[in-house]
């Protein structure tokens, strides 16, 4: 027998969504009808990240921690953080070590008295913000450089206590306020660089994801970097019909089962079927999801000091 040869089978998105609509019991046929299952493509994706880990969305990252920097910001597109060391001297194949660093609550964190304290790293809180960017009224007061670390504002009143802000292209942490100006300042964050500004330009906030370190790293402790991996969003569908979804094959099934669904609520023809639909979405959830997840052994040994 003969067979193909290929294990390369996909569905772009005009397939994806023509397939849904056919479940749905209605044909694919305006522009509109493209653009509604799209919109619904991309909230059933959101929908699969509150429902739990999507394996296939976990990546490794590091951020180079710098002496006296409590705060870092993270990719605005990270849900959530899975796993977390502190690395020192990364790289250095002799002496790099990984050391773990604890992850606490804001209410942990806002009770630590001196959150400038400097020493090896052993806990950290993760601000989960929404990664939006929001325009303000506020306008840089003065001409700055860039390795100026007082930002002067035309009014700080409106702004968080701590956070970052973003002049032209470049992102600025900020981990104090003193009057209408920002202290202490972190230049060229978010991969972004360091530059002067003028007075007058226009300060737009950034609510970027960001871990708080404790204590910040010292001087003498050696060069650290927070190596995490994280949980991503996973990609839009995106406007061009061609392209393929950000998902492993076995997600298929579940993908136009959830899509039929969404667009059965959303036509005429999909209203008799919605209950068969909603059934057939959550088996082939219940399927994906089963297969995707960690088959790693796990172990557990009970400690012998709690014996009678």
């Amino acid at each position: 027998m003969t067979t193909s040869g290929t294990t390369a089978f996909n569905l772009d998105l005009n397939n994806l969504i023509e397939e849904a609509f056919e479940r749905a019991g209605a044909e694919l046929r305006t522009g509109y009808e493209m653009r509604t299952a799209r919109r619904s493509m991309n909230l059933l994706t959101i929908e699969w990240a509150n429902r739990g880990i999507n394996l296939w969305t976990i990546e490794q990252g590091q951020i180079p921690l710098v002496t006296g920097q409590a705060i870092y910001p993270i990719p605005s597109n990270t849900i959530d953080l899975m796993d977390h060391v502190v690395r020192q001297n990364n790289g250095v194949q002799s002496t790099q070590i990984d050391i773990n660093i604890s992850r606490i609550s804001e209410s942990t964190y806002s009770t630590i008295p001196n959150k400038l304290t400097q020493g090896r790293p052993i806990q950290m809180w993760f601000n989960r913000q929404s990664g939006q960017t929001n325009a303000t009224a506020v306008t840089l007061a003065d001409n700055i450089l860039a390795g100026d670390t007082t930002i002067p504002l035309s009014d700080a009143s409106g702004l968080a206590n701590s956070g970052f802000i973003k002049i032209g292209n470049e992102v600025i942490g900020y981990p104090n306020t003193s009057g209408n100006s920002l202290i202490n300042c972190y230049r060229g964050q978010n991969g972004t660089t360091a530059a002067g500004h003028s007075s007058g330009v226009a300060v737009s906030v950034q609510n970027l994801p960001s871990i708080n370190i404790w204590p910040t790293p010292d001087a003498g402790g050696g060069p650290y970097t927070f190596v995490y991996w994280r949980l991503r969003r996973v990609q839009d569908a995106g406007s061009n019909g061609t392209v393929e979804p950000d998902i492993p094959f076995r997600f298929l099934p579940c993908l136009v089962a959830g899509l039929a669904f969404y667009v059965a609520q959303k036509i005429p023809e999909g209203q008799a079927r919605l209950q068969f639909l909603k059934q057939e979405y959550e088996e082939q959830w219940l399927m994906a999801s089963t297969t995707d997840r960690e088959t790693a052994p796990a172990r557990f040994v009970p400690r012998t000091m709690f014996y009678a």
